[in-house]
C-alpha cells in the first residue's frame, strides 16, 4: 500500500530543532523560561493583541476564559453548533449552560441573526446569557461586526475561539481580537503546532494575569505553596513554546500553501456536478487550514461517506465536518437554535488532505480517485 496521505500533519520547517536544542542546553525545559515568553510576545506581534498566555491546549485558554470572567454554575452561555466539543466541553466544566446556535449558509460560522433573535427572546425574560463563544470554523472568521454590535447593545460578553483561524483576517484585524478574551490552539493538526498548546490573548491585562496564575495551580507570590483559590496545570513548556517561535517563524508560507492547496483542488474538481467549496466570504482572508467539500449525492453519483471510504482504501485520509454539538449524545438535553444548516454541512461536508507538506502528485493522487468515482468507474 501507498504512504498514507494524512489529512493535516504537522510540518516543520527546521528552525524548530534549533531552537528546542538550545532550550535543552539552557535547561529551560519546565513551564517557564525565555522561549516562553518569546513565544506570547511574538504572538502578540503577529495577531496584534497586546497581552497573551501560552498554555496547554485551546481548551485550557477556553476553560481559563470562563473562570476569568467569573462566569457561574447556571449561567447561560451561547456557542456555535458546528465546532469540535473542545469549545464546549468547558462550559460543562463549570455547570454553566451551553444553548447551541446554528450556522449561516454564507461562512458557515454562527448566524448573527439567530444571535438577534435568542438574545431579544432572553431580554424580554429578563435573563440575558452571560456570554457567547464564537467559534471561527475551519479558518473563515465569523461576521464579527452585527456579532459585536448586538452583544455590545445587550451586555453579553464575547469569547472566541479562533483555534482554526490563524492566520485569517476580519476587516483587517485578526480573529481572536474582537471579544473581550480569544483563544487559540497548537495541536498537531493545526496551521502552526506545538505538539499540543494554545494561547489565551487579550487587551485585559489583569485577565492574562489572572490566568497566568490560574493555570500555574494558582499559587500566591509567597516564598511557601500558598493557595487562595483553586488552579490548574495549565501552562505550556518551554520545550512546546521552542517549537513554537520555529512554527510562527513560517505563519505566512503556512497560510500560503493552504491557501494554494484549496486552489489546486478547486480549480481540478469545481467542475464536478454536485461538488462545491466553501466560498471566501469578501470581508476577509480565509487561511484555508483545510479545503472542505459539499457533496451533493444526487447529482455526483455518491454520498460523502462513499467518498470518504473510497479514499481510505487507497490510504488516504479524510474526515467529514464537525457533527454539530447538538446531536452530540452527550449534549442532548441543550438548546439548539436552529440546526438545520449545520446539520446539512455536516451530512454533506467532507474535508480533503490539506498538509501543507502535500505534493502537486499526492493532490492529483486524491483529485483522480475523486474524479473516478463520479465517472462510476473502479478507481484505480
Amino acid at each position: 500500500m501507498s504512504e498514507r496521505i494524512y489529512l493535516s500533519p504537522p510540518h516543520m520547517s527546521g528552525k524548530e530543532l534549533t531552537l528546542v536544542q538550545q532550550a535543552f542546553a539552557d535547561n529551560w525545559v519546565a513551564p517557564a523560561g525565555p522561549h516562553l515568553s518569546a513565544f506570547e510576545q511574538q504572538f502578540c506581534e503577529y495577531i496584534g493583541a497586546p497581552y497573551a498566555l501560552a498554555l496547554s491546549s485551546g481548551t485550557a485558554a477556553i476553560h481559563l476564559a470562563l473562570l476569568t470572567t467569573e462566569v457561574q454554575a447556571g449561567d447561560e452561555i451561547l456557542v456555535s453548533t458546528l465546532t469540535f466539543a473542545g469549545s464546549v466541553n468547558p462550559i460543562l466544566y463549570i455547570g454553566a449552560i451551553p444553548t447551541f446556535i446554528d450556522s449561516e449558509s454564507d461562512s458557515w460560522n454562527l448566524d448573527p441573526n439567530l444571535l438577534e433573535d435568542v438574545l431579544q427572546l432572553r431580554a424580554k425574560t429578563g435573563k440575558l446569557p452571560k456570554a457567547v463563544i464564537v467559534v471561527h470554523l475551519y479558518g473563515q472568521s465569523a461576521d464579527m461586526e452585527p456579532i459585536m454590535n448586538l452583544c455590545e447593545q445587550y451586555g453579553v460578553m464575547v469569547i472566541e475561539d479562533a483555534a482554526e483561524a490563524l492566520g485569517s483576517s476580519y476587516q483587517g484585524r485578526h480573529p481572536g481580537t474582537f471579544g473581550r478574551i480569544g483563544t487559540f490552539s497548537f495541536n498537531g493538526n493545526k496551521i502552526i503546532t506545538t505538539a499540543g498548546g494554545g494561547m489565551f490573548v487579550s487587551e485585559e491585562k489583569s485577565l492574562v494575569d489572572h490566568a497566568r496564575k490560574l493555570s500555574s495551580q494558582s499559587r500566591e507570590p509567597v516564598p511557601h505553596y500558598e493557595h487562595t483559590e483553586i488552579g490548574y496545570n495549565y501552562r505550556m513548556s518551554n520545550i512546546l513554546a521552542a517549537i513554537g517561535c520555529g512554527q510562527l517563524s513560517i505563519m505566512e508560507e503556512r497560510v500560503r500553501r493552504k491557501r494554494e492547496i484549496y486552489d489546486y483542488y478547486q480549480a481540478r474538481l469545481s467542475h464536478i456536478p454536485g461538488l462545491t467549496f466553501v466560498p471566501e466570504v469578501p470581508y476577509g482572508r480565509h487561511n484555508r487550514w483545510l479545503t472542505v467539500i459539499l457533496i451533493d449525492p444526487e447529482q455526483f453519483g455518491a454520498d460523502r461517506e462513499q467518498v470518504r471510504l473510497t479514499l481510505e482504501t487507497h490510504n488516504i485520509e479524510s474526515r467529514p465536518l464537525w457533527k454539530p454539538m447538538h446531536l452530540q449524545p452527550v449534549f442532548q438535553q441543550y438548546e439548539v437554535i436552529g440546526g438545520a444548516v449545520s446539520e446539512m454541512l455536516f451530512e454533506r461536508g467532507l474535508c480533503l488532505p490539506s498538509g501543507t507538506a502535500m505534493t502537486d502528485e499526492q493532490l492529483d493522487t486524491v483529485i483522480s480517485i475523486i474524479c473516478q468515482i463520479h465517472e462510476q468507474r473502479p478507481v484505480q
